[in-house]
């Protein structure tokens, strides 16, 4: 029985695979240095470049592993847990206008209410306010 589920998997692999590689030449860096695709919220690195640095990456993950979940990818308070915890929609000038980016950054270090406090550098916390003041205004 094992035979034949191997035998399953290298044939379906097989067949996956219609075209030999075009190049079986040495890898050199140039391959893999191809510019991501825009993702939706994400900041470019400031000297013009389309590659995101490492703290604006490090921002991104932090805002999609500890605020999105109820804040929404888009702040808009529609995260998988947004309805659960009433998270605010972030992006309503009202909202925005009436909290300092200090405000903000005390909130993520200490937490509010059900929102947890994030133990992050402050360099994150930094670019969360940044990230969420970017949302300003963002169309329905």
């Amino acid at each position: 029985m094992r035979f034949r589920a191997s035998f399953a998997v290298v044939f379906a692999a097989l067949c996956a695979c219609d075209r030999l590689p075009e190049s079986t030449g040495e890898w050199s860096p140039s391959d893999h240095d191809h510019e991501p695709a825009a993702q939706q919220g994400q900041q470019t690195a400031p000297s013009g470049s389309n590659k995101p640095n490492i703290q604006q990456q490090l921002v991104e993950t932090a805002w999609m592993q500890t605020c999105a979940t109820c804040h929404g990818p888009l702040g808009k308070g529609d995260g998988p847990q947004g309805s659960l915890v009433k998270a605010p929609d972030l992006t309503r000038m009202e909202w925005q206008t009436k909290v300092s980016d200090e405000e903000i950054a005390q909130r993520i270090k200490s937490g509010k209410g059900l929102m947890p406090p994030m133990d992050l550098p402050d360099s994150t916390i930094k670019g969360l306010v940044a990230r969420i003041r970017a949302l300003r205004g963002t169309p329905q």
